[in-house]
């Protein structure tokens, strides 16, 4: 795996932020036959259960993607875990969540995370294999976040070469893109999505299928990948899953 650029920071504090977020950027690459190319994405409750993670509030620096699934305290979110943690820096502290963000405006509000769930493997060793963290968010005037926006169902074990939409926010960008595309085998463990225009900021990014259902999240090789036409995802099967019943325990 080629290393991410890593730019100078401005301040020792700002070092360690910039230094996760720049990590935490999806690079997504292209492929032998041209890909499709993301699009805004256009408004719609479904798409609304997509957002930033950031720092602080909506307007802090971005961090990456994150979504809201099922579960049964309807607080939870799915993302990768290079967005939210990593060896060398640890948890990121300060992070919200803003579903639905476009052009500065917040329709739902901005959520405090409240508490991030990844697999030990990750958090000992930054294992690709093990790129997805589940995430917590705390209710807003005793309104969980289910509630304000919905959420979709978490699908393991599925396969590859299901016709998935992927809706992002890439850091350069104020409104979310989106593409849709079949997915297909990277190995036995990890998943690929060919589209173009996944650049840093989307990794986190929901797989959704057009059942509704959430089958991957851009992250594992590259950390999702090193060029904005092919995105990547773990493969979500037992791992997942069991990721996910510690998460809602």
């Amino acid at each position: 795996m080629a290393p991410r650029p890593v730019r100078p920071a401005r301040t020792a504090q700002a070092a360690v932020l910039a230094a996760l977020l720049l990590a935490a950027g999806a690079a997504c690459g292209g492929g032998e036959e041209q890909p499709p190319s993301a699009a805004v994405a256009p408004p719609n409750p479904a798409g609304d259960r997509v957002g930033t993670l950031s720092i602080r509030d909506a307007q802090g620096p971005r961090a990456c993607t994150a979504s809201v699934v099922h579960s049964p305290r309807r607080n939870l979110l799915v993302t990768a875990a290079h967005c939210v943690q990593s060896r060398r820096i640890g948890l990121l502290d300060g992070l919200v969540f803003t579903p639905g963000y476009r052009n500065g405006y917040s329709p739902y509000g901005s959520w405090p995370v409240q508490s991030i769930t990844v697999d030990p493997r990750w958090a000992a060793e930054d294992d690709p294999e093990y790129d997805v963290a589940f995430v917590t968010v705390r209710a807003i005037g005793g309104r969980e976040i289910e509630d304000a926006v919905g959420g979709n169902p978490l699908a393991t074990g599925q396969g590859v070469g299901l016709a998935v939409s992927v809706t992002g926010y890439p850091n350069e960008s104020d409104e979310p893109i989106t593409c849709s595309a079949r997915t297909s085998s990277q190995s036995p463990t990890q998943e690929r999505f060919d589209c173009g225009g996944y650049t840093n900021g989307t990794s986190g990014s929901p797989w959704v299928t057009s059942a509704g259902t959430v089958v991957g999240v851009i992250g594992g090789y590259q950390e999702g990948g090193e060029t904005d036409g092919t995105s990547y995802s773990v493969a979500f099967d037992d791992r997942v899953a069991e990721l996910y019943r510690r998460a809602i325990a």
